[in-house]
């Protein structure tokens, strides 16, 4: 997964600037997860005489700017608000896979927009990798209510979102891969401040020794080359590169990331370092995730509380467990008066990180750009029928 996702770290991030600090106020009372909306305060001020949906500011106001960016930065999370004006009917919060988790902006970041423009409030957590999957999920489970607590206290003015309209809406998840895993994970951990329902994208907990290729043999290996690296001046030059340097790095590999700053290096700095604490792990004995795969299926299938149950795998998908998850799941999600729904949708592993790739056409318009135009419309169609498929089922609710 990780060899396959490296080669797609490479892709359009969207255009970012500093989000500006926002005053803390003091934490407003939380209502139930599973509230239906009843109304939006906010949105509500936007309707026209006629009912109709109006800029806000009322009439005679200037059109609000565009944002710069689709996604907004509190407390450590990437916020994908809803398009201006527009009621969210939910909060959903996001795991992406391992390693390319911890910089969703840029490998997640068109299926993200996606469904926001569907009309949900997402808040995606980065999270480094680690081989103690129990660690992980609770390091997602604060972080992510470090910012969910500040949203339900001061709402998200950049998005044109009160307090209150946030308080209102129901709270799902999303998770792939990796971030699947977690998902299910914090809801076998927690009883309380869960989701109502979890979409459960290319479920994958398999051994170390299968879910990275010759595992067997990385500790070893990386034990001898270490010194050896880290006395080389290329590898104290990686180590202190600017951004400079990273810049003229990621241009010389195809310019994909349209534009930079602070922030976004920050979160490819993050992804880079945790490389290095990987592999520590592995060179200090680590053989295995803790806990075990068999141990985290046991665990989910005595304690797992979230209610619905959404589980999509892709056509072709070499590493997917969807159908193993599905049989532990039933029976419990059967036990708590839940209802759990399984889909296969045409794509593979990574079909949630295409991104929409600008394809350079050339002096003249060859066969290559034909069947390269071809094959990107076919791969972003398959990531807008995973967004609309899970935005559909979790409409249903």
């Amino acid at each position: 997964m990780a060899a396959a996702a490296a080669a797609h770290l490479l892709c359009p991030a969207p255009a970012a600037s500093p989000a500006k600090p926002r005053q803390q106020l003091p934490t407003r009372s939380r209502r139930t997860h599973g509230a239906k909306p009843s109304r939006c305060f906010s949105c509500r001020a936007s309707l026209g005489p006629d009912g109709s949906l109006a800029m806000l500011g009322g009439p005679g106001s200037r059109p609000a700017p565009p944002m710069r960016r689709p996604y907004l930065r509190e407390h450590s999370c990437l916020i994908f608000p809803p398009p201006r004006g527009r009621c969210p009917l939910a909060v959903v919060k996001f795991l992406g896979g391992a390693f390319i988790g911890a910089v969703p902006e840029v490998t997640y970041g068109y299926l993200l927009e996606l469904l926001a423009r569907e009309g949900f409030l997402v808040v995606c957590v980065p999270y480094n990798v680690t081989f103690d999957h129990e660690a992980a999920a609770r390091e997602v489970f604060d972080r992510f209510h470090a910012c969910y607590d500040a949203l339900l206290a001061s709402g998200l003015p950049e998005a044109g979102l009160s307090a209150p309209d946030i308080a209102e809406l129901p709270l799902y998840s999303v998770g792939h891969s990796n971030g699947a895993l977690l998902q299910l994970l914090v809801g076998s951990y927690f009883a309380e401040k869960i989701p109502k329902a979890n979409a459960i994208v290319s479920f994958n907990n398999r051994p170390a020794s299968e879910a990275v290729p010759y595992f067997e043999q990385i500790g070893p290996l990386f034990s001898q080359l270490m010194p050896m690296m880290e006395a080389s001046p290329v590898y104290s030059v990686a180590r202190n590169a600017s951004g400079d340097a990273w810049k003229a790095l990621f241009d010389l590999a195809g310019g994909f990331i349209r534009e930079y700053d602070q922030e976004a290096m920050v979160s490819l700095s993050k992804f880079v370092d945790q490389l290095p604490s990987v592999m520590n792990q592995v060179t200090e004995g680590v053989s295995e995730f803790k806990p075990t795969p068999p141990e985290n299926r046991e665990f989910c299938k005595n304690s797992y509380s979230v209610p619905n149950t959404l589980l999509v795998k892709f056509s072709v998908d070499a590493i997917d467990d969807t159908d193993i998850v599905e049989d532990v799941l039933r029976p419990r999600v059967d036990s708590i008066g839940g209802q759990i729904k399984k889909v296969i949708l045409s794509g593979t592993h990574l079909t949630p990180c295409i991104q929409d790739v600008k394809w350079q056409v050339g002096s003249e318009y060859t066969p290559a750009d034909a069947v390269a135009q071809g094959l990107k419309s076919l791969a972003l169609n398959e990531t807008r029928v995973l967004s609309r498929t899970i935005a559909d089922w979790l409409r249903s609710l």
